[in-house]
C-alpha cells in the first residue's frame, strides 16, 4: 500500500456562490503559472467559473515510479478536500501532459458523467490515456503540436473515431504548444489555443 499524498491545492472563487467548476490538472514542469494555464484560469474566471488548481510536484524518481491508480486517488482527495463545503453540478477539468493521466481515470467517477473535458498535450504513449481518450463520451476537446514526442500518428488518427472527441493539432508545436525559437509565433499559437477552449 502507498502511503496517501497530500497534494497542494488552490481554489479560486467567484465573488458570488456557482455551481461552475473548472478543476486544472497541470503539467510535471508545466505548472498552472505557465502561459496555456494561467490564461486558462483567466478565462473560465471571466466565464462565473471557480477555478481549482492541483498542484502537485514530482522529483525525478517520482516520475519514473508513477503509477497511475495512486496518483488519480491522491488527486481526488485533493479535490474532494478542496470542494467539500461548496455545490458544484457543472464540471469542467483541463489536463496538461501528466494531468492527462490523472484526467484519464477521473472519467470513471460518477462526480464528472457530465463533465466537459479538455486535453492538452495529453501523453498518448501510455494506454491508460489512449484508451481513455478513445472510449470516453464526455464531449471533449483535444490539442497537441505534430512536433510534441507524445504526438504518435497512428494512436492520434484512431482518435477521429471517437466523435465526441475535437481534435486540433498544433504544426510545429512542441510539448509546451510552443514553437522551438519562435516567441512571437508562439503568442500567436497561444492566442489560438485559448480561443479554441473558449469556444469550446
Amino acid at each position: 500500500m502507498v502511503s496517501l499524498k497530500l497534494i497542494p491545492y488552490r481554489l479560486i472563487e467567484q465573488k458570488k456562490e456557482t455551481n461552475n467548476l473548472v478543476i486544472v490538472l497541470p503539467g510535471a514542469g508545466y505548472t498552472t503559472q505557465a502561459p496555456l494555464l494561467h490564461f486558462t484560469t483567466g478565462l473560465f474566471y471571466s466565464k462565473g467559473f471557480d477555478v481549482l488548481h492541483i498542484n502537485y510536484t514530482f522529483s525525478r524518481q517520482e516520475m519514473t515510479e508513477l503509477n497511475g491508480v495512486d496518483f488519480t486517488r491522491d488527486v481526488q482527495l485533493a479535490i474532494d478536500e478542496a470542494i467539500k463545503n461548496n455545490e458544484y453540478s457543472n464540471y469542467y477539468i483541463v489536463a496538461k501532459s501528466i494531468g492527462t493521466i490523472a484526467l484519464s481515470h477521473l472519467l470513471n467517477n460518477k462526480m464528472f458523467k457530465n463533465a466537459k473535458v479538455i486535453w492538452l498535450t495529453p501523453l498518448l504513449q501510455r494506454d491508460d490515456v489512449f484508451n481513455a481518450m478513445i472510449n470516453s463520451d464526455h464531449k471533449a476537446l483535444c490539442i497537441i503540436g505534430d512536433k510534441d514526442t507524445c504526438f504518435i500518428v497512428d494512436r492520434y488518427e484512431k482518435l477521429k473515431n471517437n466523435d465526441d472527441l475535437i481534435l486540433k493539432v498544433v504544426d510545429g508545436g512542441n510539448h509546451s504548444l510552443e514553437l522551438d525559437e519562435e516567441p512571437i509565433k508562439s503568442i500567436e499559437i497561444l492566442k489560438s489555443v485559448i480561443s479554441e477552449i473558449n469556444e469550446f
